[in-house]
């Protein structure tokens, strides 16, 4: 049997999956590392680490598989990343990762100024520190010395893609999130490059999500694979989760809980918001994918677990305890609501400086309350999105569900039924691995767009809201809406 390796690199672990062209799942495989990270704000990864997680999770499918061929790899990837590498594609920087807030006060200031509105027009991109436009502002100012030493600047899959090819080459998906691309012009932004203080030629060459590469560089021809058989560079984990689960058409809405979190809704053109809390990225030509992310998904369910239990003592089956506890509790938590801005927060506040609130507390609380506050108010901030969606786009007509949350069916429900929708959860492993080996048969040839990959999509469970719990959560919601702006100046 035949098959495409999706692979995901993300943020705290990489995956993949071994995917046939019947939409069936033969495999999976992942590979974790440590994140580095302090009170200043940084949050990174090491660049040879990442790569070796790629090789470990294609060894793995491959080696598990011995009968079956694989036909073709895709790649999907973590957005924002930043890497400086220099003239031989060595790494000077760890890979500053999307949630590194140390560019914080050089986006708020491009952000408060008519520049800084041009380029989100331009490149569809909030300005916020999670970019790499804003990791380069900060770097130039900053770190001037490491800033000059730069030949390129690249993000986490350019330099595996460079591992195993040796060319500097970005798809349009990755660098639609960078904050320096043109989505309109399909071009580098010369006003965003002036102000990164870069040119083009630091930048990776752009090429659509089904370019593909074949014979690899010599020391990885030991994995086994033929010289003719295409490496597809795939798009990011955002865009490629709407595929993976279906969602590319209008009103059809991919909610994503993972480390962090998305609400996102296919487009046919690049979508603006003015009031400037959604990003537009692009999966292929006539594709574009809009939305909004939080820094806050199963980081912050895990941030109370380390309360809890402490970091060395629970696992995922005290987790899932922890969680299962708060399912005693009635929907609202009897007034207690969470605001979940651990990390800041991207949309749809786009603020750096928030940070996380437990209201409402009273003697009747316990830890139950706090745990499910916590799930209700990550809910809750995603909901916050699709409804910015739907002021922008239009209605959010179903949503598919994807990521690690997906394991529980209480938090499944509670989606629903904050948001009055409809859930459907495919019955496959990570959405965004399945979306890039989705990419992979659509450049063998054997499917004919992403309308006919998401058709492959095989639905699982399908969550009903319920009217009487969603009269309670709106509201707590509608509270939760208005803590923010009360307490942002006070943040």
């Amino acid at each position: 049997m035949r098959y495409v390796i999706g692979i995901d690199i993300g943020t705290t672990n990489t995956k993949a999956v071994a995917y046939t062209e019947q939409g069936e799942i033969l495999e999976s495989a992942d590979a974790s590392y440590p994140v580095f990270a302090d009170a200043s704000g940084m949050h990174e990864l090491e660049p040879t680490v990442l790569f070796d997680a790629v090789l470990s999770v294609l060894l793995q499918v491959t080696e598990r598989r011995p009968d079956e061929e694989a036909v073709a790899v895709g790649f999907s990837c973590a957005m924002h990343s930043l890497v400086l590498v220099d003239e031989r594609g060595k790494p000077l920087t760890k890979a500053l990762t999307w949630a590194d807030r140390r560019s914080e006060v050089s986006a708020e200031r491009l952000r408060n100024s008519e520049a800084g509105k041009r380029i989100y027009r331009q490149t569809g991109v909030p300005i916020h520190a999670m970019s790499p436009l804003c990791k380069l502002l900060w770097l130039k100012d900053e770190c001037s010395d490491l800033f000059g030493r730069a030949a390129r600047f690249i993000s986490i899959k350019e330099y595996v893609w460079w591992r195993f090819f040796g060319k500097y080459q970005v798809d349009f998906s990755i660098a639609s999130a960078t904050g320096l691309l043109d989505i309109r012009q399909s071009d580098w932004n010369a006003e965003s490059l002036a102000h990164a203080g870069i040119h083009k030629g630091q930048l990776s060459e752009l090429v659509s999500c089904t370019h593909s590469e074949s014979a690899l560089l010599q020391p990885w021809r030991s994995l086994g694979f033929s010289e003719e058989m295409p490496f597809v560079i795939g798009a990011s984990d955002g865009c490629l989760a709407n595929l993976g689960t279906g969602a590319v058409h209008r009103g059809e809405t991919a909610l994503t809980i993972g480390t962090s979190g998305a609400v996102r809704m296919a487009t046919t053109i690049p979508e603006y918001d003015p009031r400037e809390r959604l990003f537009s990225y692009i999966l292929t030509k006539d594709l574009y994918i809009s939305g909004g992310a939080t820094n806050n998904g199963g980081n912050a369910v895990q941030w109370y677990a380390n309360l809890v239990f402490g970091k060395e003592r629970w696992d995922m089956a005290a987790l899932d305890g922890l969680v299962g506890a708060a399912d005693a509790i009635e929907p609202g938590c009897e007034g207690l609501i969470f605001l979940p801005y651990l990390l800041g927060e991207r949309a749809p506040v786009w603020d750096a400086k928030a940070k996380g609130v437990f209201f409402g507390v009273r003697s009747i609380h316990d830890q139950r309350h706090f745990m499910r506050a916590v799930i209700e108010g990550v809910t809750y901030s995603l909901r916050q999105i699709g409804a910015s969606l739907e002021e922008t786009i239009g209605p959010i007509q179903q949503i598919h569900a994807s990521g690690g949350f997906t394991r529980s069916r209480s938090w499944l429900q509670m989606v629903a039924d904050v948001f009055f929708k409809k859930v459907r959860v495919g019955d496959g492993a990570d959405a965004s691995a399945i979306g890039a080996a989705m990419l992979g048969w659509i450049k063998l040839g054997v499917l004919e767009g992403t309308g006919e990959a998401a058709a492959l999509v095989r639905s699982g469970a399908v969550y009903e809201p319920d009217a009487s719990r969603h009269a309670v959560y709106e509201s707590n919601y509608r509270t939760f809406t208005q803590l923010y702006g009360r307490l942002q100046d006070l943040m």
